[in-house]
């Protein structure tokens, strides 16, 4: 039976991060309500079409920040979830900012269904989250952690950023051992991307931003990619590491290509062929789900090159790489036919390695992974 996941948009945040250009806003309590009875209204609609489809394998509550929310708004999604789609097949996650949560707030989240945690921490360095704008601090985020696993909570995952504006390897070392000591199952870890619209994108332009050197954030690389495998972490995906079992199932769904409905203003949905987007604005996503109208409108129709090199760059990413018979059942064309050649140029330089049916990226390649995805493009 078909499988599909369930993403839940909450585009509230109590202040927007300086690195921070995803679809959220802070000083929007007071839709708080209406935001939270609109999505139960998509939810309901969604629900029996989903349903046809087969199973609901995986929901992730994300945002912004889902718990800006009272803990009770947050509970009742999670409960529409359960009510309208059924019971999920392996976990329902829900992200969090250490500045919002406690112990009872996570005991609440694990009462209504949520089995798994996912905490933005992003550095345990006080001076560094301060420069990077967030809620919290090393402690609080230290705290958010013990909180969830006194909760009950024993999936928990933990973001962490490398290439911080201050940020030094030793700032680094600090926060990876910080986090290896708290007994997590899971850490994403990303370098800092400098995004159009966002504070750290105006400081740049001004010349108001110092980031590490290119020698220092390589560093920084290496030490990720060394340490977390060697603690038990296995690199499953370019910036995620899990203990044996415990990957996120819901981003491994979107890397191998598992058709997702997006709920929520700003958020996305993929049918396996088409992709389709949520209105962005929040006043209008209300408007347009209580007047009865859907909020989603279909993005540009991608041609067979695109959605074969968008299949190829996201399967890269994770450690199984590209399954060869997968590919040629989703498009009807032989793999070697489109990429043979690409395989066989980038094995012989070491950033590629065919086991059997799959094709995936080396330990070099994946830390050129640029290099290797510009030569997927068709």
């Amino acid at each position: 039976m078909s499988m599909y996941e369930v993403y839940v948009h909450i585009p509230f945040c109590r202040s927007k991060c300086w690195y921070c250009d995803f679809a959220s806003h802070p000083g929007m309590e007071k839709y708080f309500s209406s935001y939270v009875n609109a999505l139960d209204m998509e939810i309901q609609s969604c629900s029996d079409k989903m349903k046809e489809k087969g199973s609901l394998h995986t929901v992730y509550i994300g945002g912004g920040t889902p718990t800006v929310l009272p803990k009770d708004m947050l509970c009742h999604i999670i409960g529409s979830i359960g009510e309208y789609f059924g019971s999920y097949d392996d976990s329902l996650t829900v992200e969090a900012n250490p500045g919002t949560v406690n112990e009872d707030y996570m005991l609440k989240l694990l009462e209504a269904g949520a089995n798994r945690i996912s905490i933005g921490v992003q550095s345990f360095s006080d001076r560094l989250l301060k420069r990077i704008g967030r809620i919290h601090d090393g402690a609080q985020a230290v705290r958010a952690v013990r909180d969830a696993q006194s909760a009950g909570f024993n999936n928990i995952s933990i973001d962490l950023m490398y290439g911080l504006p201050g940020q030094s390897l030793r700032d680094l070392i600090d926060s990876v051992n910080k986090a290896l000591d708290l007994g997590i199952q899971h850490i994403s870890i990303y370098g800092l991307q400098l995004e159009d619209g966002t504070v750290f994108s105006r400081q740049k332009d001004i010349g108001r931003l110092e980031l590490p050197d290119d020698e220092t954030e390589e560093q920084m690389y290496d030490y990720i990619t060394s340490v977390l495998p060697s603690h038990g972490f296995r690199r499953y995906e370019i910036s995620n590491y899990a203990q044996p079992g415990f990957e996120s199932k819901h981003n491994l769904g979107y890397w191998h290509d598992v058709p997702y409905v997006g709920l929520g203003a700003a958020a996305h949905s993929y049918d396996g062929i088409m992709r389709y987007e949520n209105c962005s604005d929040v006043t209008e996503y209300i408007r347009l789900v209580s007047s009865g109208d859907d909020p989603s409108s279909q993005e540009e129709a991608s041609d067979m090159n695109i959605r074969i090199e968008e299949y190829a760059f996201l399967a890269l990413r994770t450690a199984d790489g590209i399954s060869m018979k997968s590919f040629e059942s989703k498009f009807d064309r032989s793999f070697n036919d489109v990429y043979g050649a690409v395989v066989k140029k980038l094995t012989g330089r070491g950033y590629l390695k065919v086991d059997g049916d799959n094709v995936h990226m080396t330990r070099l390649g994946a830390k050129w992974g640029n290099v290797v995805f510009r030569e997927f493009l068709l």
